[in-house]
Parts: C-alpha cells; structure tokens; sequence
C-alpha cells in the first residue's frame, strides 16, 4: 500500500511536512511545579520525534472558561512570555504549534461558570449561569484577545474547540441551548455564536494566521445535531475562514465510549469522510487511531486529508520518525486503556501512560547515557515489570540474562489479551517482542530459574518480576472440580459449564465475566460496534443515536459476580473505563450479588449466608477471582546469593493486574542502577 502519511500538504498559511497531528491532550502538567518549562519539554521531545503539526493542552480565554480553578489561560500580554517558551522550544525542532481555545462551559469544575442556557450536566455538580447578551459579546472579545496574544507568543495558529460538549458546542445543540433570542432557537441562530467568534477573531489575526476548529460531527446524546447539520455548519466554518476541521465525536455525557479500549480502531471515520465530502478545505479524523497502517489506510480511502492523533504520542513521542523510517513495528502503540492518562487526570494527578512512563515526567526522567558501570544482571520474570526492566536496562548498556518459565512472555497481560474488548494488549506484548530483539536481549523461556544456575553466573543484581498467582480463600469445598482459578479458566473455556458463578468483583472478576459471556455476532468490527451501542451508522438520526435499536447482547452463559463487601459494585475499576465495562454486563444479562459470606463450595453450587439466612447458588462451574499473592518464594530462597536483589510489579506489591505500575516500577529501577 502506498504511503500517504509522509506526503507534504498546505494548509492555510502553513506547510506540512507530513500528515500526522499531534491532538489536544490534558496533561495536568498546568498544575505542576513548573507548568510551562515541563510542557516546552513534553512538546519539543514530540517535535524531534517529527509531527508535523501539534496542538496544544486547552487554555482558556476567560475567568468563567477555566476547566477547574487553576487550569491554563491566556487573558494578559504579562502571560505571552511563559507561552513563548512552548514555542521556541517546538520551533526550534522544526515543528509547528497551535494553541487550543477551549472556554468549559457548563463543564466547569467550579462554581463561576457560564452556559448559553442554565441546565446543570449530568456530569457536573455546578449549574451554570445564563449568558446575557452582554456576557456573549463579552466572551466573544475574549475569544480574540486569546487568540491575538497567541500570535503575539509565536503560536502559528489556534484551535477552537467546539466538540465533546464543551461550550461552543452548547451553543449550537438544541439540548444545551434554549435561548429564544439570536443566540438559539434554529439551525442559523445556534451557529451563530461560533461563527462570530470564528469571523472576530478572522478579522484580528489576518489571513496569515492558522484556524483549525474541532467540531462535533455525532454528538451520541440525545436532542444532538444530525450528520445533515454537521455538514452545513461545516460548509459555513468554511465559508467564514478556517483552513482546516478537526473532527470530534460524542460529548463527555454521552453514555457510549469514543476513545476506549473497546472501541474499534477508526470506529468512525465513516462520519469523517461524510464531513470531507462537502467542503474543500481539509479535514482530519481523530479518535482510536493508533497504528500507521490505519492512518494511512484512512487518507488513502479519502476519509480524511490528515490524522489527528492525541493518546498515541504520549505512548510514543517518536511515532512519527518510526513510521517515517519503515520502523513502525517499534512503535510503542497506545492501547487506549486510559489508565494513566484520564484516569490519572480525574484523579488529580499528572497525566503520563501505562506503556510510557516517562509521558508528561520528562524533565523528572530525562534520558539517560549509557550507565557508567554496566551490571550483569539477572531478571526473573517477563511479565510487564520484568519485560520493562530488561528492555531498558539493556538501552543503558547492562547485561540482561530475562527467565520465564512459561513459553511466552507478558505474564498476567496474557490473559488480559483474551478480554472481548482488550485485544490491544496484543500490540503492547508485540511491542516487546520487538524490543527485546533489537537490543539483543538473552531471553529464556521455558526456564524455571534455579539458585545453582543463578550462583553459577555470579549476578551483580536479581531482579525479581516473578509477577501475581491467583489467591485461594479459605473456602471449604475449594479444591472441588467445578472450581476454577482465573488462570484456570482463561486458559480452558471449553471446561466452564452454562451455569457460573465469580468470586470476586474486581477487575478480573469483570474481565472473566466478559470472557465468559462473549457471543461473536459474525459482524465486523466496527458494525457490531454500532450495534450494540446503538449508533446511527448513518448520522441520520438526532445526536447520531439509532433509536430503534435496544442493545441488548445475548449469552449462551448465565453469570453471576459476588462479593462479600455491602455497597456498589466495580469500585476498583478505571475511573473513566468502569462504566464501559459495567454496561457491557448489564446488557450481557450478568447478575450482581453481594453483602453475604461464604459457607462452603458443594457439587452443585455455593453454600452462602446472606441476611441470616442460608441459601445455595446453582452453579455449573466457581471461578475464583478473589485477588492475588505475589511469586516471590525464590526471593526468600536468594539470600546473600547476589550483591543486590530487587523485587518490582506483583513479586513487589501486589495489584490487581496493574500493567502501569509494574512498567513504571521496571523503568525507574533501570534508572535507579545506571546513575
């Protein structure tokens, strides 16, 4: 397939070497110790690595705008100073940069925030105030005195942000916008708000000066724009000077994922390329695009013109210059498991991802030379801690002996890979593969490691990444064999009857109950996708929703989780993914059962005591998934074996199958031994 990625266009009043964007991401890197020395590094390590084109966090260009008191904004020419070290710093590396305008609306987290009409979202405590007519023409002024001191701080351009939900896009969705004055009411009157921001703000930077807008082409929230007046208002952005749209999708309300796992790849790049067909300015697809193949796949199809990549440069800042280089396998892809990024960042923490630790901390891990006094070392263990470890430690020049006793590294990501949903943990697992034959890494699978071997090689320092095995509780009856660990039954389905009951509502209860329940509906991806979350494949319908559609997912199983804790299920899971998974089950039928002990596991079901009273749950088949031990028993077995022994990931701490922290505990101890 010829590559498109890699063909030069001009856009507006810039040239583009190549076809890739760098999107907005929120970095939480605003409320750092050193906001914009931090964020001039995190773009520029971007911009070496090639993009063409990247975009900036969202700042805001009012008081009211803020997404949460002391996020980014720039209101004061004080403030052009700070902005031009995000500039320099990316110009420098032959890049260009764009700031993001985004005004949060009714999404505010904080009690001075503003919306075209008073309706409080689902997702936010704050009700917002009613604009006057004053407050419009206020902060269209706003919007122009942002984008002007952008210009002033070498910005080539702006992004402004009208999709997710966030304020410009309240104006023009009926469902936000109420007003019976000019402001809303038709079609005409809904767009005028943007239009006016996008024509005054034209009309102050010149002609010279970039626009890019993000807009939303399906809303999936009900009382939504169709795809018909997406495409008009993208005729009139058009019209009104923008060089280039930036194609959103789904507001933050909506209850269907846009950006997860379980969205399939470039799940809606059909809406995109129903956008390209009706202007003649280019535009770009966004959401779940994270390999070359499929970018490329999409310019070359005529979906879109560019790709607008966010997620996909935090797990690799050198995306580009690998692709670029017929390197792609090395490109460590984003897995979209959002949980390093959102969920950190709803979580008040720095942003950063569970492949690439160092995101957003590159100033805190900067690269390193090769390690002064390069070390033999032994690794037990090619789970994610062990994996990371090795790889790492062998850029910096030590020796890496890396044992598994299994004939396949990834440890616990194995059987995260077999979840309906979490195929892409396959790109993670292909990615170290990769790795470890590039740098050579001595790898030994099929080895249970013995102390004579280890004593035999004279090891500076063991690291054990031994990693997690599932924990039996204390159950009477739990040796019986209709009782199946986790491992057990991801490894041998064909031996879980119809009838099942999951010990345990974390994570890897969800997980198995999602394995277990799975029914292939024989379409393809991206159509069953559609289905099952009732999306208009059309855009025909309000808000892109297929009204006549109940999605509703048949299994040939009948699941039930438990728990012994009162209270909410799936607390433990992602802060921005558990609802995913928590529909997924509803819709599968699964059941839900807690507040109870159990008695005792008997041929034909579990024994429980629930409210003081006894009862026994039928079941086919028990599949414990009631948390883990660390394998750390050569560990105690070490001794004075080696200098130095060092336990990361499960073997350290145990988790419930957290990939990020066993990465990042891998990463940082190869710093740790190579200064």
């Amino acid at each position: 397939m010829p590559n498109h990625l890699f063909s030069p266009i001009k856009i507006g009043s810039l040239s583009l070497a190549n076809r890739f964007i760098m999107g907005s991401m929120h970095t939480g890197l605003d409320h750092s110790d050193d906001p914009f020395g931090r964020l001039a590094v995190f773009y520029k390590e971007r911009a070496d690595g090639g993009v063409g084109l990247i975009v900036t966090g969202g700042v805001s260009p009012n008081e009211q705008g803020l997404l949460s008191p002391g996020s980014m904004k720039l209101t004061d020419p004080e403030q052009v100073a700070d902005y031009k070290i995000i500039t320099d710093a990316v110009h420098e590396s032959g890049s260009h940069i764009i700031l993001q305008i985004l005004h949060a609306g009714r999404y505010a987290k904080q009690k001075n925030l503003v919306a075209p009409s008073p309706i409080r979202s689902p997702i936010n405590k704050f009700e917002p105030k009613e604009m006057s007519e004053k407050d419009i023409l206020s902060t269209i002024d706003d919007y122009v005195n942002c984008a002007s001191l952008a210009q002033q701080a070498g910005f080539d351009g702006i992004e402004l942000l009208g999709s997710e939900g966030y304020f410009l896009n309240e104006f023009t969705a009926s469902r936000t916008n109420q007003r019976t004055d000019q402001w809303g009411g038709s079609f005409e009157n809904r767009a005028r708000f943007s239009l006016t921001v996008l024509q005054s703000i034209r009309e102050k930077v010149g002609s010279q000066f970039f626009i890019q807008y993000r807009m939303s082409m399906l809303d999936l929230v009900e009382d939504g724009w169709t795809i018909h007046e997406a495409q008009q208002f993208a005729q009139l952005l058009e019209a009104n000077g923008v060089d280039l749209i930036n194609t959103g999708i789904g507001w933050h309300e909506s209850s269907i994922p846009t950006i997860a796992m379980q969205v399939p790849r470039a799940a809606f790049s059909w809406a995109t390329r129903m956008i390209k067909q009706v202007v003649n300015i280019p535009v770009a697809a966004a959401n779940r695009i994270n390999t070359t193949e499929v970018a490329n796949t999409l310019i070359q199809q005529g979906d879109a013109d560019l790709v607008y990549l966010s997620r996909p440069f935090l797990a690799d800042p050198d995306f580009v210059i690998k692709a670029q280089q017929q390197r792609s396998d090395e490109i460590n892809s984003c897995i979209a498991c959002n949980q390093s990024c959102l969920d950190n960042l709803f979580n008040f923490k720095t942003v950063s991802c569970l492949v690439n630790p160092r995101a957003c901390h590159e100033t805190k891990m900067p690269k390193l030379p090769p390690a002064p006094n390069p070390q033999n070392i032994a690794v037990i263990g090619a789970g994610a801690a062990g994996l990371s470890f090795a790889i790492e430690a062998k850029k910096l020049g030590h020796n890496i002996t890396l044992f598994d006793a299994s004939a396949d590294i990834g440890g616990q990501m194995a059987y995260a890979r077999k979840v309906p949903g979490k195929e892409e943990f396959d790109e993670l697992l292909r990615y170290f593969n990769v790795m470890l034959k590039k740098y050579h890494v001595n790898t030994q699978l099929n080895t249970t490691v013995t102390l004579a071997q280890l004593n035999d090689a004279k090891y500076d320092s063991i690291v054990i990444a031994a990693g997690i095995k599932p924990r039996k509780p204390n159950i009477p009856g739990i040796h019986r064999p209709n009782v199946f660990s986790y491992e057990e039954a991801f490894n041998s389905p064909e031996k879980i009857g119809q009838t099942v009951l999951i010990i345990g509502a974390g994570g890897i209860g969800y997980d198995m109950a999602e394995f277990l329940t799975h029914q292939d509906d024989g379409l393809e991806p991206i159509d069953s996708f559609n289905k099952h979350w009732g999306i208009d494949p059309t855009g025909l319908q309000s808000g892109g929703l297929n009204a006549s559609v109940k999605p509703i997912i048949k299994s040939k199983r009948t699941v039930t989780i438990l728990q012994r804790k009162a209270g909410k299920f799936g607390r433990t899971l992602g802060k921005t993914t558990g609802w995913i998974h928590q529909a997924e089950l509803q819709k599968r039928g699964v059941k839900f059962l807690g507040e109870l002990n159990y008695i005792k596991i008997g041929e034909t079901g579990l024994h429980i005591e629930k409210e003081g009273t006894t009862q026994l749950l039928h079941a086919d088949s028990i599949v414990i998934c009631a948390g883990q031990e660390s394998r750390d028993e050569l560990a105690q077995q070490l001794g004075d074996l080696a200098p130095n022994v060092y336990k990361i990931g499960g073997a350290k701490e145990v988790r419930e199958l957290d990939a990020a922290q066993a990465i990042s505990d891998g990463i940082k101890l190869a710093y740790t031994l190579s200064t």
